[in-house]
């Protein structure tokens, strides 16, 4: 029997990790991982879809008009021939896109404008927090179709003098109203909840020790906000962010189906279900395809919403 020296170091037990620890809870939870997958599958396809399927997704072909799904047309075609599938790509390219511009842009104001209310409070607290409940006071539609309205005209009447002025092509594409529009009036009714979440955490994180320490060591409010208060604030961040890309894709498709989101002939999962509803008795395909992706899409940013809860709050799963 072997006896082991007295100076032999002792093994040591690998480092603490929060964010490790959570990634492996993350892996346990099967939901999350397929959520993830999913996630991972509609990002690529918004990135390389397009490039990779063997139509255009504004090529028509009037001779196949409104065909069934086949292995030439996975997803059918339309009422002007058009390949549905690659619609769908490019549609969700749209959904990806709106999601990720309009959740950061919501994330930044919601992020800085909750620091700075919990972590100052008094008069700057009841200021932002009056102004986020008056923003989510105003109805989402109402206020979306208010600016929609009041801002496209003027902005195409800009864009077209500006091509003539400049014969650049680029003032032609008309379509970068719609995402313009899009983004700032869906920021604008998003960004409520990120603020009042990161407002609640800076105020139970401001009167830790660590926070006390670093007042007394002199540093700045900025430099203790950005190194000390909101990073420790992100974990529920992340969380909501995760549910708020989904919410934010279906909110652009209900405004595309309405009309005031991306118009046609840009793709999007919204006007596509728009058109597919004159028709679907008739052609259910133009529904359905872009009805269960959107639907998909949603259950995917669900799952791992609720697989990154349980992750970074182990203490509030069950």
């Amino acid at each position: 029997m072997t006896s082991v020296p007295l100076s032999a170091p002792l093994p040591e037990d690998p480092p603490v990790s929060l964010w490790r620890d959570a990634w492996q809870r993350l892996v346990r939870n099967k939901l999350a991982v397929v959520g993830l997958a999913m996630v991972l599958i509609l990002a690529f396809a918004a990135a390389f879809g397009p490039m990779l399927t063997p139509y255009d997704f504004l090529s028509q072909d009037l001779d196949a008009r409104n065909l069934a799904p086949s292995l030439t047309h996975l997803f059918g075609t339309d009422d002007l021939g058009r390949d549905v599938f690659s619609r769908v790509l490019y549609g969700s390219r749209t959904a990806f896109l709106v999601a990720v511009v309009v959740t950061a842009i919501a994330v930044l104001i919601g992020t800085t404008l909750g620091a700075i209310a919990g972590f100052f409070g008094g008069f700057a607290d009841r200021l932002i927090m009056w102004f986020t409940d008056m923003t989510m006071s105003v109805p989402n539609l109402l206020l979306v179709v208010v600016i929609n309205a009041s801002l496209k005209t003027p902005l195409s009447q800009w864009m077209e003098a500006q091509y003539l002025a400049t014969l650049n092509p680029i003032f032609r594409e008309t379509v970068w109203i719609d995402f313009i529009l899009v983004f700032g009036s869906m920021a604008l009714i998003s960004w409520p909840p990120y603020a009042r979440l990161v407002r609640a955490q800076v105020l139970s994180i401001r009167s830790r020790p660590y926070i006390t320490a670093a007042r007394a060591l002199g540093l700045t409010n900025r430099i203790i906000l950005t190194r000390y208060v909101v990073p420790n604030a992100i974990g529920p961040l992340i969380v909501s962010v995760s549910a708020g890309l989904g919410t934010a894709m279906v909110l652009e498709s209900a405004f595309s189906f309405l009309g005031v989101g991306v118009n046609p002939p840009t793709p999007s999962w919204g006007n596509m279900i728009s058109d597919g509803l004159r028709v679907w008795q008739h052609y259910p395909h133009l529904l359905a395809a872009p009805a269960i992706v959107l639907g998909l899409a949603t259950v995917a940013f669900s799952f791992l919403g609720d697989g990154l809860n349980d992750a970074l709050n182990p203490r509030g799963s069950k």
